[in-house]
């Protein structure tokens, strides 16, 4: 098994290709979530898990139903059922454990059910890792590393923006730029910082 297929995944999910920098998906508790740390860091961890997961079950369901049967076509709705249903998971779980913490994520909890990142680790891990004369077994341990590390890379840009937004909460800022539109100027600035990873060459 090559280890170089898995860095390569590694450093491309959380700086080259970041679902949020890069991809632009996950706007939604991107902007929502990160007004706080501790918010932010709870859903990436609730979002790793959750493309972590769901990474794993939609491998399986590609690879032993719909490609046998010959119904690839039924891929989109099959992963969303899947995250959806993980995403229920989830948030049970939160709201018996820390109620606290599930007041603080609010709506952005269940909008991991619609968070599109979730939906394009698992179409790029069908698209990326079947075929081409590659095993199965690699092909499911680099599906894995692709959905943790899209999660890894998701949690990143949410303390980098928490962490800018509270700091900010300190300054004198134009009552025009509080709120969303100071925090879209942000995460454009952030995006053309990450753009400079695009430059990597990994062979």
């Amino acid at each position: 098994m090559d280890l170089s297929k898995f860095i390569v995944v590694i450093i491309s999910m959380v700086f080259v290709n970041n679902f949020i920098l890069s991809k632009f998906l996950g706007l939604c508790p991107f902007i929502g979530v990160s007004k706080n740390i501790k918010p932010a860091m709870s859903m990436g961890m609730a979002v790793t898990f959750v493309a972590a997961m769901s990474s794993v079950i939609t491998w399986l369901v590609y690879a032993f139903v719909l490609i046998p049967f010959k119904i690839e076509y039924l891929r989109t709705i099959t992963f969303v059922l899947v995250i959806a249903g993980f995403v229920q998971f989830v948030e049970m779980v939160i709201r018996k454990t820390t109620p606290v913490l599930y007041r603080a994520l609010g709506i952005y909890l269940p909008l991991i059910t619609t968070n599109c990142a979730i939906l394009g680790v698992t179409v790029l891990n069908s698209d990326t890792f079947f075929g081409g004369g590659m095993n199965k077994l690699e092909s499911f341990l680099l599906s894995l590393t692709q959905g943790v590390f899209a999660g890894v890379g998701f949690t990143l840009a949410l303390l980098l923006m928490s962490g800018i937004r509270e700091r900010l909460e300190l300054t004198d800022v134009p009552e025009v730029m509080k709120g969303v539109p100071l925090a879209f100027v942000i995460a454009s600035l952030m995006s053309l910082a990450f753009m400079g990873f695009s430059g990597f060459k990994i062979h």
